[in-house]
């Protein structure tokens, strides 16, 4: 019989928080409750913002909450060369392509198009789609762009991948902790229009290298924030691209802050770290997050 795989995933770029906490626990219940396994893995393809002492943080956080995970540690940043291996195939397939838009560049075309009356469509998370500009160059001309050192990132061809799928795209979602119940959701990734899929010095982003990830590593159930819900349907359509099993998800609550805003690195008061130096227990935040 397969064991139940979950997994607990931060990025070390900064400290971690109780709507970490609340996470990683709901994990570490669920994978209990399961006779599962579970497993820490740290996403530090951001070279710039994540640090070691960063993660050296991570793990003396998760100790202290008695968070307990199998070794070895997945570190994203000791994989590259996976990653590239998948991003060729998906080059060589012709399903990305080198995006050299600059941010002033898209506000400047989407502020022309606005100034023409037509709405330019955002992405779920009210950012503005990608202009389709860069997607209808000569092959020859891109080459000479890359050839010349522009920068650029690599952008999934939303149209071509979708033409790839054989069907409807959906996942299985979890619809509370106790897994005894779930639901079919249909996967929108068109959505997202033609989202970064990797970078000129980073062959990868948050999307492949996850789905490279939980693939590898035998990942059967993805609890994570419902931040990221909207997320999952460009990882369902890149899982089918690359022959990749769905895992099941289970988008938890976040936990917010006294303002009613979803909680930031950046907001020290409800940090791990600050929280046990003030004296607060692991059993403290376990009431603290509510469960």
């Amino acid at each position: 019989m397969t064991l139940l795989t979950f997994r607990f995933a931060p990025s070390p770029n900064g400290e971690l928080h109780l709507g970490h906490a609340y996470s990683a626990l709901l994990n570490r219940q669920m994978a209990a409750r399961a006779g599962g396994r579970l497993l820490l893995r740290i996403e530090d393809i951001d070279i710039t913002r994540c640090t070691p002492e960063f993660e050296a943080g991570i793990f003396r956080d998760l100790e202290w909450l008695g968070f307990e995970w199998e070794e070895p540690v997945r570190r994203q940043s000791e994989h590259f060369s996976e990653y590239r291996a998948v991003l060729d195939r998906l080059i060589a397939e012709e399903l990305v392509y080198p995006a050299f838009m600059s941010r002033g560049e898209i506000r400047a075309f989407i502020a022309e198009t606005e100034k023409r009356g037509r709405d330019w469509p955002r992405d779920p998370d009210g950012v503005p789609r990608y202009p389709p500009l860069d997607k209808a160059l000569p092959t020859k001309e891109r080459r000479r762009r890359i050839a010349e050192n522009k920068p650029f990132a690599w952008r999934l061809d939303i149209e071509a991948a979708m033409a790839r799928v054989p069907g409807a795209l959906s996942w299985v979602e979890f619809t509370d902790e106790t897994m005894a119940a779930t639901h079919t959701v249909d996967a929108t990734p068109q959505a997202w229009g033609d989202v970064i899929v990797a970078r000129r010095d980073i062959p990868t982003s948050y999307h492949l290298a996850v789905v490279v990830d939980d693939a590898l590593q035998g990942v059967s159930h993805v609890v994570r924030g419902q931040d990221l819900y909207a997320a999952t349907s460009v990882q369902r359509l890149l899982q089918d691209l690359l022959g990749r099993p769905a895992p099941r998800y289970l988008h938890h609550r976040l936990i917010l802050g006294s303002d009613g805003r979803k909680l930031s690195k950046s907001f020290k008061d409800t940090g791990l770290a600050a929280l046990r130096q003030a004296g607060v227990s692991p059993q403290d935040v376990v009431r603290l997050i509510g469960l």
